[in-house]
């Protein structure tokens, strides 16, 4: 099978399949998309190369969902709805039946964000997969990092920890290890992420910055506080905890929270008189939303336990030991 072949036979969406908004689709030297009236275009890029973001025993289905998960995430932290995205897939050889696998998973997702695939690239070499993905957000309600404020609450979706926890299953380093059902519910996780981009959406002029986390909840958030200027307490007894963390060590429980990475999920702020905004918007969602920490004017991480986010008495102040995932410097 020659690369035009494969692009038809595996990622060429015919009518009736999938979203067709672009103006110019795939085939052609160019895409050419339009959003709409009074929206800007957000755009975000994102490479996994195996061994590196993903194990080669990870099923071609869940590869390509998470493939363009990621990339969705990041649109989500904007608070983007889905537009458009372009693959540039490299292969070490054609295997049709882990092609076919690949496009499901990706097309899947695609269809449920009804999102288009209008372009990219195949050609041979180690497996790497690039995504592009475009969305669309109202002119000046994109969510950045800058934004955040003095006594603003942080926030935190979903249960943070799960795919650094399957990962270190992976890995064997884990005593005593994991049973099998909770082995396959982090494997999940870590294999198929779910993007936040309902919750994006509804954070448009309620947050006041985003994040999503996939190098670990602190490093992530340390963008947030560098680029806002401002420092932040966080509870560590606030975190919120998944039934399969929770029977794991503190220390190990901690680990995998705050720099355990490829979670996927929002790290937001928004000023103390949303929390019933908030609280209703995760409970519309279905989705579990904590509130971990209060952003200070002293630039800086300060890490606590024995008090509820918000008080300063009887807080009992904690070293910060972790560090979290960095290509070039490897992980936690």
């Amino acid at each position: 099978m020659g690369e035009f072949d494969l692009i038809e036979t595996f990622f060429w969406r015919r009518p009736g399949q999938g979203p067709h908004r672009a103006v110019v689709g795939n085939g052609d030297d160019c895409a050419v998309i339009a959003p709409a009236p009074g929206m800007q275009l957000a755009v975000s890029t994102d490479t996994m190369v195996e061994g590196r973001h993903f194990l080669s025993t990870v099923s071609p289905a869940r590869l390509g969902h998470k493939a363009l998960a990621v990339n969705l995430s990041d649109l989500a932290a904007c608070g983007a709805a889905p537009l458009a995205f372009t693959l540039a897939l490299t292969l070490p050889r054609v295997d049709e039946a882990w092609l076919k696998g690949f496009a499901k998973g990706l097309l899947d997702l695609a269809d449920e964000h009804d999102c288009e695939l209008i372009g990219g690239d195949t050609t041979a070499g180690p497996l790497a997969i690039g995504i592009t993905v475009m969305g669309e957000v109202p002119a000046g309600q994109a969510l950045l990092r800058s934004g955040a404020q003095v006594g603003d609450d942080l926030w935190v979706s979903g249960h943070p920890g799960e795919a650094r926890l399957a990962l270190e299953a992976f890995r064997g380093s884990l005593h005593p290890g994991l049973g099998t059902e909770a082995f396959e519910a982090t494997r999940l996780a870590m294999e198929r992420p779910d993007p936040r981009v309902a919750l994006g959406v509804g954070l448009r002029g309620l947050a006041t910055s985003a994040i999503d986390v996939s190098d670990g909840l602190l490093g992530d958030l340390g963008h947030v506080l560098r680029r806002s200027r401002v420092g932040v307490a966080l509870c560590l007894d606030d975190l919120p905890v998944s039934p399969w963390l929770a029977i794991r060590s503190p220390d190990e429980r901690l680990d995998c929270i705050l720099a355990g990475g490829d979670d996927y999920e929002l790290l937001f702020t928004t000023s103390p008189a949303q929390r019933e905004r908030v609280a209703q918007l995760g409970a519309e969602l279905g989705l579990v939303l904590s509130r971990i920490g209060q952003i200070e004017a002293e630039p800086g991480l300060r890490l606590w336990r024995g008090a509820s986010s918000g008080a300063s008495e009887g807080r009992q102040a904690v070293p910060n030991r972790w560090a979290s995932f960095d290509h070039f410097k490897g992980a936690a």
